[in-house]
């Protein structure tokens, strides 16, 4: 068996086996024995974790095939796209990756016909093989792939890059997240992971050990009188602004319409409230 590496990021991409199923692959490695083989990129590991483990755990032999990519990103690529097809994924997970996808295709630089070096993948039926016409974008592409709009693939990014902040602090806290235990909603996962950095922490801390409340992270209702009230209201709306700030900045040179309504949305939603309260 060759030397096999464990990424971290790789082994963690995607949800873990729940009992029952890692259970039954157990089973099925002990009775008869490892039937496909393990793929690897560079000698790190890309498929077959769970396999890998329990293949080490009772001494049983594998095989492992050598995968070709150009970058990190491709890997990547090709573990999401060929997983996904794989699982049954919860609505937070689909977004997570979908988004995940769609930040690492934008970083890939195409050659010269066009091709991803995982674009000739069976798993990958929908991605595309020859070079996208001129103007085609990268959220349109995923889009396609994915069966959904570019509107989402872009709400998505957004959303991924929310779990990956909660991720750095905690991965606890990001696993809680795509398992759905989390009671936390889209909205507050991008409102914390773009506000202060301490209430990033405490978020994601609490959410590890299970006693996060949403109700508690957000301010509270203020009282509707006088001074008091318009004071609550100014601070609110100037710490929005500096978010939104921070949110148009992260768009860097590549805005457009979709993307600055998608940024402004949210920050809208926040005044709705805001007016409900009064």
């Amino acid at each position: 068996m060759d030397e096999i590496t464990i990424d971290e990021q790789f082994k963690y991409l995607l949800p873990a086996l729940d009992e029952q199923t890692y259970a039954a692959l157990e089973g099925s490695l002990l009775e008869n024995g490892c039937m496909h083989p393990l793929v690897v990129w560079n000698g790190i590991l890309i498929d077959g974790h769970n396999r890998y483990e329990i293949c080490q755990k009772h001494g049983i032999e594998f095989e492992t095939v050598e995968k070709e990519f150009a970058s990190r990103d491709e890997a990547v690529i090709w573990i999401i796209t060929t997983q996904v097809g794989r699982r049954n994924l919860n609505p937070m997970q689909l977004s997570y990756f979908r988004g995940l996808h769609y930040s690492m295709d934008k970083k890939i630089v195409k050659n010269e016909t066009g091709r991803n070096q995982y674009s000739d993948e069976k798993e990958v039926s929908v991605q595309n093989e020859h070079k996208p016409p001129d103007g085609q974008k990268t959220a349109g592409r995923i889009a396609e792939q994915y069966n959904v709009s570019p509107m989402t693939i872009r709400r998505d990014a957004q959303l991924a890059e929310a779990i990956d902040a909660f991720g750095e602090v905690s991965p606890e806290a990001k696993r809680e997240i795509l398992s759905g235990a989390a009671n936390i909603s889209r909205q507050r996962l991008r409102e914390l992971a773009i506000g202060p950095e301490d209430e990033l922490r405490l978020a994601a801390e609490s959410i590890a050990e299970g006693t996060f409340d949403q109700r508690k992270t957000q301010a509270p209702k203020p009282e509707a009188s006088g001074k008091e009230l318009m004071e609550a209201f100014s601070a609110a709306i100037d710490k929005m602004a500096g978010e939104f700030g921070v949110a148009i900045q992260r768009l860097k040179g590549e805005i457009d319409a979709v993307e600055l309504r998608l940024a402004l949305r949210g920050h809208i939603e926040k005044l709705e409230e805001m007016y409900r309260q009064i």
